[in-house]
Formats: C-alpha cells, sequence, structure tokens
C-alpha cells in the first residue's frame, strides 16, 4: 500500500486574505498596512502605519489620505502584530500603503 501524504481539509477560521491591504480598527487605534499572517490570536501587518487621525472616515476610506485632514504614523520596522480580541472592524485598503507621516 502507497504512503499517501496527508492534506488538511480544515477550513480556514478567519475572512482575511493574506497579502491583502487592509484598514484595521481596534478599540484604541486605527492601523492600515499588509496582512502578512494570520492566526487564532494575532494578525501580523507588515509595511503598517498608525493613522492618529482620518478626518472624515468615510472620506478617508472613499478617497484616502490625500484628500482628507488626516495624521498618520508610519512605525519604523514597518511590521506590527495585532491582538485579533481588539479588532472592532476591518476593511480592504484599496489606497496605497501609508509609508509618509502626514
Amino acid at each position: 500500500m502507497k504512503n499517501k501524504k496527508k492534506t488538511s481539509s480544515k477550513p480556514k477560521s478567519h475572512p482575511f486574505e493574506v497579502g491583502e491591504n487592509y484598514l484595521i480598527r481596534t478599540v484604541t487605534m486605527i492601523q492600515v498596512g499588509k496582512l502578512n499572517f494570520v492566526s487564532d490570536k494575532e494578525l501580523v501587518l507588515e509595511d503598517a502605519a498608525w493613522v492618529a487621525d482620518t478626518g472624515r472616515f468615510s472620506e478617508f476610506l472613499a478617497k484616502g489620505p490625500l484628500n482628507s485632514n488626516c495624521e498618520i504614523e508610519p512605525f519604523p520596522e514597518g511590521k506590527i502584530i495585532i491582538g485579533r480580541l481588539s479588532i472592532i472592524d476591518a476593511v480592504c485598503w484599496t489606497h496605497g500603503l501609508l509609508r509618509q507621516v502626514k
């Protein structure tokens, strides 16, 4: 009998897509970055920035930071870990990543 390699049929336990850009709103902060890794308890974002002030939130989501009165602070190392239990909501970020202070 041939030795068959087992493959996992376990479905992923989250709606996130690794490699996509996200705006993550937590109980205390807003971060934007590219999703690098998802575990049961954490998300890892790379090329990440803290958005201290979005201005009008709907305008920030629709038009991005260039057309909004906002404040952006990139993380120096660019990589952050976010506890999944602190997430309020998350949306795909369709604008460029925020690597410049604004």
